[in-house]
């Protein structure tokens, strides 16, 4: 198996068969498991085998094949799959550290994955925020003994790319791990492992499902890390991915390679038909020459991903005017869908956040985040154009 390339792994990795020799992953919805003995329910409590299972809190079969699945495709010894994408943010970062400790993070974050640090601040935990993108604001935060770094490969939603090579060398220096969220990377483009991240995390509520069906998450880590650090943590608390959930997650990692070449190649055509448009003051698409870290993501990722992120020229009422015109993609506050969808972010996914803090992040009113799809690239890029005309 470590010899299969990506799109093999994709689909056969992990799989686990029944007596009765199914083709599709059996789906194992049980929220428990039998023993043949009083003594084997003991001797398992004690430790579980690879192929033994007490409770759906602590694992199953169907996760546990969606787990092997996608550690095999992101290169780490062990995964551990969550209810959703942010129970895997806060149970990466939750599970390792307590009062008194240090944590370093990118200041351009999801609003959701900042407030999990704000939650850490209020248990004692020490937060330093920094530019993501300036390595000498990563040198100057690192102490001895800092705990944690945190960041997004690329940033939501105006796509900063981080040098993750050059930010674990900084953080190994001074005997941190670093946990890099990976979503709008994606598992096809990324190499966050090979540049030397500790920890992996995933929203598979995005491209891995791909179709905007089930919520779920997953943290990919060395063996040690994942079950003796996160699973304590997470099996205690309660944010297990469901075996149903993990059977989607499972069928669309099938696709997944396909689907996220396909979108990436539609936001590189998208971004560079928009160049230059007289209603848009911003085009942020980090596969485009002019974008600040353009050799780092063809480094990293070797594409500009799925999402573009425009600035319409006359704030948060041209925004709107401009979604409210587009006829095939849809507003909603997901990406990474087989559908194209769009996103406010200054009154949606960041909302909360203070106007300065906004401003800091260059979420400005007009700003609007699109997620491609799969459909048509000529269909997408006429919608988008004649959608700007409204404005």
């Amino acid at each position: 198996m470590t010899d299969w390339k990506t799109r093999t792994k994709l689909v056969h990795s992990g799989t686990r068969r029944s007596q009765y020799g199914e083709m599709s992953e059996a789906i194992f919805l049980t929220q428990g498991f039998v023993y043949d003995s009083a003594e084997a329910a003991e001797a398992r409590f004690i430790e579980t085998g690879p192929d033994e299972f007490i409770y759906a809190r602590y694992g199953n079969p169907t996760v546990r094949m969606f787990e092997e699945r996608i550690a095999a495709i992101e290169g780490t010894e062990d995964a551990f799959a969550t209810a959703s994408g942010m129970a895997a943010v806060n149970g990466a970062l939750t599970s390792m550290v307590k009062a008194g400790d240090h944590v370093v993070a990118a200041r351009a974050l999801f609003g959701s994955c900042l407030y999990v640090l704000e939650i850490l601040g209020r248990f004692g935990v020490e937060v330093t925020l920094v530019d993501g993108t300036d390595l000498g604001q990563w040198r100057a935060a690192m102490r001895d003994g800092t705990k944690a770094v945190f960041l997004e490969s690329v940033s939501n939603p105006t796509l900063e790319v981080i040098d993750v090579k050059s930010v674990c060398e900084i953080a190994h220096a001074k005997g941190a791990t670093v946990i890099v969220d990976n979503v709008f990377a994606t598992p096809t483009f990324s190499k966050a492992v090979e540049l030397g991240a500790d920890v992996v995390v995933y929203s598979a509520t995005k491209h891995i499902d791909g179709s905007g069906r089930c919520l779920g998450g997953v943290v990919c880590g060395t063996k040690q890390y994942i079950r003796k650090v996160l699973e304590p943590y997470l099996k205690h608390t309660g944010a297990a991915l469901s075996p149903f959930n993990a059977w989607v997650m499972l069928k669309g990692l099938e696709t997944l390679d396909l689907r996220v070449r396909q979108q990436a190649a539609s936001a590189l055509a998208l971004a560079k038909a928009l160049e230059g448009h007289p209603k848009l003051s911003r085009v942020i698409f980090p596969g485009l020459p002019g974008h600040a870290q353009h050799r780092i993501a063809m480094e990293q990722m070797g594409a500009g991903g799925t999402v573009v992120t425009l600035d319409v020229t006359g704030g948060q009422e041209a925004a709107f005017r401009f979604l409210n015109a587009l006829e095939i993609v849809k507003i909603s506050n997901n990406l990474g869908d087989a559908k194209s969808i769009i996103t406010h972010p200054a009154t949606t996914t960041h909302q909360r956040l203070p106007p300065e803090q906004k401003a800091l992040l260059g979420i400005t009113p007009g700003l609007v985040r699109l997620s491609l799809g799969i459909e048509d690239e000529g269909d997408l890029i006429a919608d988008v154009m004649q959608a700007l005309e409204a404005v």
